[in-house]
């Protein structure tokens, strides 16, 4: 039988020390917890741990009231000074227990962790993501109904939802089929514009590229079909009714000024009111139809919408996430992609440039060095389109290694993705059928 224990004396390397964690009693050397110095289990070796922890001295031992199963790899890690853990545990629950006893879980072994992530992926994040993605107007509104028991305040959250809700109400699947017919109809009205815009700006080309006589005498006219103009304002004038009532009842100006499609909703009022209103000015400025045909594009942004009548799967939604976590590691691979740009198109800029004979300068297909720039970045995406050739020996074998470089390249970033979409998906999958669980 062991003598009993002095906490006074616990310095000898063969002395013992009785811990009782979670009702299993540990013994080991006082030798051993002395490993790593400065945590809990190194300070019960101090004369001093009988007054600051669970000491009995009838049975000589330490009692804590923790994970028993766990403490038996603390107190391996510190015989061996490889800290595992068990194959089904909770890496929430693991921080903890390593918390308590002060052991930072960098220590843990490369098996164990690798084990640990592929299990969990960032669980704090994506309840995040998914269960607070529709409370934001919802806290937003009782604020308002808090501070203001006006009509406005009333109101609010009914407009509110019947505008951004379509599944909200009746009245509101009602509005957003008539927004949607809207928004078939100014697209159609936007490409049957097109065809005015291209014949007012193929005649300009082709008038100012002939004599001044034939420009006097055959002056392009710009001249839009009023019906489409009418249609469009029609359009127009339902989607700023539709912009004002949103903007009026949001509950935060700020956040639904700072949402991009909102802001594509807002430029896309002024194209059809300029042209209505400075159509004589139109004809002494040739390049103002086509900006205004360009602005006009921000309608197809309005398609988007569509995505609110039905519910977004699944996979789309973590796909989202997905991209939003990696987006530094993709902007560590666009530097890496413009380096390789600039570099081998300086090198194929040169090389052509010293190895084609003087003779035949006059085949290049390019002429300054953005050109190779261009011709560098398409052939490491591997798109080759062939208006830029390589015409000298050197400048064919950069064209194969910025092609190879290039497949490298867009071939790093996919394993990366995959594993970190794995993670979320079936992080996402389990949600979904512990809320369906509930439910029942």
């Amino acid at each position: 039988m062991n003598p009993p224990l002095d906490p006074g004396r616990m310095d000898g390397s063969k002395e013992k020390i009785i811990l009782n964690v979670g009702g299993i009693r540990h013994e080991t050397y006082c030798s051993t917890l002395q490993t790593f110095p400065g945590t809990k289990l190194c300070r019960l070796t101090e004369p001093s741990a009988s007054t600051l922890y669970d000491y009995n001295p009838t049975t000589k031992e330490f009692f804590f009231d923790r994970s028993a199963l766990l403490f038996g790899y603390v107190l391996s890690y510190y015989r061996t000074k490889h800290l595992h853990c068990p194959v089904d545990t909770c890496r929430s629950v693991l921080e903890e227990e390593l918390a308590f006893w002060e052991i930072s879980d960098a220590q843990l072994a490369p098996c164990c962790w690798l084990k640990l992530t592929n299990k969990d992926s960032q669980p704090e994040e994506f309840n995040v993501w998914d269960e607070n993605e529709h409370a934001d107007d919802q806290c937003l509104i009782v604020q308002v109904e808090r501070r203001d028991f006006s009509w406005r305040a009333r109101w609010q959250p009914k407009i509110w939802s019947m505008f951004e809700k379509p599944f909200s109400s009746l009245s509101a699947k009602c509005l957003a089929i008539i927004s949607l017919l809207f928004i078939i109809g100014i697209v159609i009205i936007f490409c049957e514009e097109t065809k005015a815009q291209y014949e007012y700006s193929a005649a300009n080309l082709t008038i100012f590229g002939h004599s001044d006589v034939i420009h006097s005498i055959h002056e392009p006219y710009y001249h839009q079909a009023p019906y489409l103009l009418h249609l469009e304002l029609f359009c127009v004038l339902w989607f700023t009714f539709e912009f004002s009532m949103r903007f009026f009842f949001c509950p935060d100006k700020k956040k639904f000024l700072r949402n991009p499609l909102n802001v594509a909703d807002f430029l896309s009022l002024f194209p059809v009111y300029i042209e209505l209103f400075a159509a004589k000015q139109i004809q002494k400025m040739p390049n103002l139809v086509l900006w205004l045909g360009f602005v006009r594009v921000v309608y197809l942004f309005k398609l988007l919408k569509i995505f609110k009548l039905i519910e977004t799967p699944l996979i789309l939604r973590v796909l989202s996430y997905t991209l939003k976590s990696i987006i530094r590691e993709m902007c560590f691979l666009l530097m890496i992609l413009a380096f390789e740009t600039l570099f081998f198109g300086s090198l194929f800029f040169y090389g052509e440039l010293l190895g084609i004979h003087s003779s035949y300068r006059a085949d290049l297909h390019f002429t300054d060095i953005n050109i190779c720039f261009w011709w560098a970045l398409i052939t490491l995406t591997t798109v080759g389109y062939g208006d830029i050739i390589p015409l000298t020996i050197f400048g064919q074998v950069m064209a194969a290694f910025a092609a190879i470089f290039g497949m490298l390249t867009i071939i790093i970033p996919i394993p990366i993705f995959l594993v970190k979409f794995k993670g979320y998906y079936a992080t996402a999958i389990t949600k979904q059928k512990l809320k369906m669980s509930k439910k029942q």
